[in-house]
């Protein structure tokens, strides 16, 4: 029903929309664009704009952006002026009525007053130089994707846009790996504010909680600079938000998509509340307000006072059929425009966006014993996942003159229930197994940031501060993570399957995260050896909190010992076995609480940072930035050892950070970069807590080590780049990294099939060396014909060869490092017609194969292998464009996941020799989306 009144909700609006689209569509035009300095990228702050022959006219804002609205319809000739730059008139500019034309100029410093020299060119000679600058003149080395690119893609949320960047890959659907590296060795920024890690248990942030609809475009930063953060080696993902439209409007979009092996199938889970499609628990699965706050306080109740705790508890073991409905996702999105008569600017965007989507993996588990000859266990999971997406955006910005501010704020919800339904045989249970885990998670984020962009001096361009300050809000929950395991005797099979007290367990955990951040930006432009130059310094602090507990109950079955305790009891089904008529202290059950002390703690950190960056021509053709940035880093860890002894790990490091970036340029196509810095990679919190939590559907148990050290880096870097033409681009680099005590999640050696232990562990040092080419290309120059000139042809490649030095750990043997990849292979086709509004796309992916769990002496290396994933999009714009229609296909190819034991000295996976892991499906996605737009032009 609920469904329903959002589809009704959506489908009037779009109604409206229709009906009132002829009439917000008439008016006059617009032009608008962003004037920047042709040499440095800079943008210009105070450009005189007027249309030739009119009284109508503007001046570049802070941002160097510009507005000349209320213009008549047909081509103009718009003038550009500046102190010190020759004036450069535009010709040919459409002004359309109801549209926004958008024209970005690229202006170049004269070096002498030429107050009489003008410069003429075409709107379309214009646009492609503006492309050029923006290409060119990055500070580093860096790959990125706009948004447009972003609505040419299937992709529904930022993780899946990521896979389509240069040296960028996906683990999970939503850890991003760059240059094959782990998602630890990254950072990521919101809207030039760094971004806390989602994950208690890793660092890495899950980009699947942004939808890909907010963004106004992604760069990930390859190389450092003194301005980035110091902390990361693969990359440094900046995502920015959308901010301040054009012109006025009202979106709204809706989509619905079938999964080959899901929608229409039995759906299983334990019961659901009223509130599940929402996305927020109604509290019906939260640990009972009268069950004492801490074991200590609870295992000294008598067992008949457990037994009425445990009569608190919710009976949530019932499973219940439903038919998988297919995902859903609906958007509404308003942007809005107001210009004053002093010509400053009010602009907001805000958005809300709800997805709910229920699909089913089919994995299969296997772990060996007797030198990996016999199986220890052999499992078949059906994964029933229920996830629900509720977000919003609300941006909003003030400009005037060379002033502006910005409030911008991002809420995000996820609600994931994993219901696990497994069959299968454990030899060490010398029986059959049938198993039930309900995993609900439910994260939280909230990032609010206030801003300010000021411009000042005798010339308006020469100094420039900006400033940010910033909260946010990470929370992570797991209310009533329950699991039940029967078991039936290999050599009684005509029994029924009962109740094994081991594996029934009720797990709780809450991750609360707050984090307080400022940071201040001076920039002042100088002369250097009659090169122009510019001056850079900064202050960054970030502080955080966390704090984590965890409580753990198992049933313990016939405690007292009763003669009365009926056996029969242990093979009723599951949503009698744990009914309130079976909770007993004798002839029954109760909850026993059994949390360690190292279940809880409390972490803090805080960085202080600070910079210094010199951005200076050395000649025409040369350009360095260079300095150095200086990162104080504490961090502290409170909990408690099993035997309740406090304890409080604390470091604290303070870190030079040198780095240079030196731009050759060869002509107005061709750059030559080389860049050479020093980074880090710091511990989590989580991995040096010794809290230990136990999978009980994977199996393994993952705790922190209190004894990791940083990682300090060397980084090289050396990149060839051409862009012939208006949205192409060639580039060639290669790319060197040497580690120092690089961190690795491993395999502890006192794991069993039933326990494998997770930790984290510094190795003695690593290298990695790196090749990567990308090719973007539009593929008229073939023939002369109207399908080619509308067909891009695009791909990216990396290579990486990486060595760990393993010291003590050797064992003899060689390995790159966990999570390398060896390769990565983005490709594609893009045809998008103008005038017909049809577009199509064609999208490949492939990662090379990757350490995803470090292996000992006694167990070894855990890899996943590639898969072939092909992405397919065809759109048409309707309704005089306002309205574009999308079918889309995920995972055309549909290849197995497989995790596999690595065997021999191949690392390539060879199905007769290496033993698989975990293999999982996920079926092939048909989804069909539609959106509206009404656009205000004022």
């Amino acid at each position: 029903m609920k469904h329903n009144l959002i589809i009704r909700i959506l489908a009037l609006v779009f109604i409206l929309g229709m009906v009132t689209s002829n009439t917000f569509a008439q008016g006059t035009g617009k032009i608008v664009g962003k004037i920047t300095d042709k040499k440095t990228g800079e943008t210009l702050i105070g450009v005189s704009v007027k249309v030739t022959g009119a009284s109508k006219g503007t001046t570049s804002d802070v941002e160097g952006r510009y507005t000349l609205g209320g213009l008549e319809t047909g081509n103009l000739t718009v003038e550009f002026s500046y102190v010190g730059y020759p004036t450069k008139k535009i010709s040919d500019i459409a002004a359309v009525s109801g549209k926004v034309t958008n024209l970005d100029v690229v202006m170049e410093e004269s070096g002498q007053m030429l107050e009489a020299v003008v410069i003429t060119a075409t709107a379309k000679q214009e646009s492609i130089g503006g492309l050029y600058a923006q290409q060119k003149n990055a500070i580093s080395m860096s790959s990125g994707i706009s948004a447009d690119q972003i609505k040419r893609s299937p992709d529904r949320n930022t993780s899946e846009v990521l896979k389509r960047v240069s040296g960028a890959s996906i683990q999970d659907n939503k850890f991003i790996v760059v240059r094959g590296l782990a998602d630890r060795y990254n950072t990521t920024a919101l809207n030039n504010t760094m971004l806390p890690s989602t994950e208690p248990d890793r660092k890495a942030f899950s980009f699947d909680i942004i939808p890909s609809s907010l963004v106004d475009r992604i760069v990930i930063n390859k190389t450092a600079a003194p301005n980035l953060p110091g902390d990361f080696a693969g990359g440094m993902i900046q995502i920015m938000t959308k901010d301040v439209p054009d012109q006025s409007f009202l979106n709204v979009g809706t989509s619905w998509s079938y999964n080959s092996q899901s929608t229409g199938q039995d759906f299983l889970s334990n019961s659901r509340n009223s509130r599940d499609w929402l996305g927020f628990d109604d509290g019906s699965r939260s640990l009972p307000s009268q069950v004492p706050g801490s074991f200590q306080e609870y295992n000294p109740l008598s067992n008949q006072e457990k037994v009425e705790k445990t009569k608190l508890f919710s009976n949530l073991y019932p499973q219940q059929s439903s038919r998988a409905l297919p995902v859903q996702s609906y958007q509404l999105t308003w942007g809005n425009r107001k210009t004053f008569k002093n010509s400053s600017s009010l602009g907001s965007v805000v958005s809300f966006n709800y997805r709910n989507a229920q699909t089913i993996n089919y994995v299969t588990r296997s772990d060996y014993e007797n030198q990996f000859q016999n199986f220890a266990y052999q499992y078949n999971d059906d994964e029933f996942r229920y996830s629900t997406v509720l977000g919003g955006l609300a941006n909003i910005t003030y400009k005037k003159g060379n002033n502006k501010f910005s409030f911008k704020n991002i809420y995000n919800r996820t609600f994931e229930d994993n219901y696990t339904d497994r069959e299968g045989r454990n030899t060490n249970a010398d029986g059959f197994i049938r198993f039930n885990n309900s995993d609900l998670t439910q994260k939280t984020m909230l990032n609010t940031q206030l801003e300010g962009d000021h411009q000042f001096g005798k010339q308006e361009k020469d100094n420039r501060l900006n400033w940010n300050v910033n909260y946010s809000l990470i929370e992570r929950s797991q209310p009533d993570l329950r699991s039940i395991a029967y078991r039936q005797s290999f050599q009684s099979p005509e029994d029924p399957f009962t109740v094994l007290d081991r594996n029934s367990r009720r797990f709780f955990s809450d991750m609360n995260e707050n984090n307080y951040s400022a940071q201040l930006n001076y920039t002042r432009s100088l002369s250097i050896f009659k090169n122009k130059g510019t001056f850079k310094t900064g202050l960054m602090k970030l502080y955080k909190d966390r704090t984590f507990d965890a409580r753990i109950f198992q049933y313990l079955f016939n405690p007292t010992g009763s003669t009365e305790f009926d056996n029969a009891i242990l093979s009723q089904s599951k949503d009698m076995v744990f009914s309130e008529t079976n909770i007993s202290s004798n002839g029954g059950f109760f909850l026993s609480d059994f949390t360690q002390n190292t279940d809880t703690y409390q972490a803090q950190t805080d960085l202080n940072a600070g910079y210094l960056m010199l951005d200076n021509a050395l000649g025409k053709r040369y350009r360095l930035v260079w300095g150095l940035r200086a990162e104080s880093y504490y961090q502290n860890t409170d909990t408690r050892s099993l035997g309740g002894q406090d304890i409080s790990i604390s470091n604290t490091f303070l870190d030079i950070l040198p780095s240079a970036n030196l731009t050759f340029t060869l002509n107005e196509k061709t750059n030559l970069r080389f860049s050479a810095s020093r980074t880090v990679s710091r511990p989590e919190l989580r991995e040096l807590s010794p809290f230990t939590f136990f999978d009980y559907v994977t199996q393994t148990s993952t705790s922190g080590d209190p004894n990791l050290l940083r990682a300090q880096i060397t980084n090289l870097d050396f990149r060839y780049e051409l862009y012939p033409k208006s949205g192409e681009a060639i580039t060639a680099g290669v790319f060197f990294k040497d580690f120092s005590n690089p961190i690795e999640q491993i395999l502890d050696e006192g794991g069993t099939p039933e326990r494998r232990q997770v930790t984290f562990q510094n190795a003695q040092g690593a290298r990695a060396f790196g090749v990567e080419l990308e090719v973007r290309k539009n593929l008229g120059f073939i023939v002369e014909s109207a399908l080619l000139r509308n067909l891009t042809a695009f791909s990216n490649l990396t290579y990486i060869k990486s060595e760990v030095e393993l010291g003590a750990r050797s064992n003899n043997r060689s390995r790159a490092l966990q999570g390398q990849s060896p390769y990565l292979i983005n490709g594609g086709l893009q045809y998008v017609s103008g005038k017909s509004g049809l577009s199509f796309s064609a999208l490949y992916n492939r990662v090379g194969q990757r350490i995803a769990f470090v292996g000992n002496a006694f167990f070894p290396d855990v890899y996943e292998n590639p898969r072939d994933v092909v992405d397919l999009q065809i759109s048409k714009r309707l309704l005089k464009n306002n309205a574009e229609i999308k079918l889309n296909v995920g995972d055309l190819l549909n290849q197995k996941s497989i995790f596999y034991l690595n065997m021999d000295d191949k690392t390539t996976y060879n199905s007769s020799v290496d033993k698989n892991f975990t293999t999982r499906t996920f079926g092939t996605n048909f989804s069909l989306a539609l959106t509206y737009n009404l656009n205000f032009n004022k």
